[in-house]
């Protein structure tokens, strides 16, 4: 989703208000992107950015996000062929914007590449550019065997233990490829609720119809 303006932090972030980057990989968790993000502007000075990898948006369409009210990034809108030095870049103005990070639903391969620390897009250029004092939720979401895998159990310990981001979950279910076991991202009303209790979020009045 090409978008037809840049996005600079300054004149992007609003006084008083909760700045919410929703990232999503290619994980089809990602289809509960739209319902986090409705679910999320239903409280008070709460302002939401997706930034999306191109895989994940087999699983949801953008659409939905723009009528809730956000935005979807991705790789397309980072760097067009028309960059001059001093213009914004996307990935450094994002990171500066976001107040919390969700990576939500974090697949298997952008764990493995945040792991590794990879910035071959526009999800793992902004989280390496990251400041560590930026919370930070990991909500990893894959099969079952590739969740068991030995090499996933190091990549969490590096993403946990040595870039000190939040790891929540997964949980256990049916998964959407038909195994059932641990693997599934964490419910997203769950998810929502840590930004809630984080930053002690005040849900919108509900407006009387005439």
């Amino acid at each position: 989703m090409t978008l037809s303006k840049s996005f600079v932090a300054e004149r992007e972030r609003a006084e008083g208000c909760t700045h919410v980057l929703l990232i999503t990989t290619g994980s089809v968790a990602s289809i509960k992107a739209p319902l986090i993000v409705a679910e999320l502007l239903h409280y008070q000075n709460v302002i939401i950015e997706v930034v999306s990898t191109k895989a994940s948006l087999e699983f949801f369409d953008t659409k939905e996000i723009v009528k809730a009210g956000s935005r979807v990034w991705t790789d397309e809108d980072e760097w067009t062929g028309g960059y001059r030095i001093g213009d914004p870049i996307l990935h450094i103005e994002l990171r500066r914007w976001a107040d919390i990070i969700l990576i939500a639903p974090c697949s298997a391969n952008t764990l493995s590449k945040i792991a590794h620390g990879l910035c071959d897009n526009l999800v793992t250029s902004l989280l390496r550019a990251l400041a560590p004092t930026t919370p930070t939720y990991v909500f990893p979401a894959m099969n079952t065997l590739m969740y068991e895998h030995p090499l996933t159990a190091e990549h969490l310990r590096v993403v946990r233990d040595v870039v000190k981001y939040h790891v929540v979950g997964p949980i256990g279910k049916n998964l959407a490829c038909g195994d059932v076991g641990l693997g599934a991202m964490t419910e997203w009303k769950d998810i929502v609720q840590i930004v809630v209790n984080k930053f002690n979020l005040v849900r919108k009045e509900k407006t009387s119809s005439t």
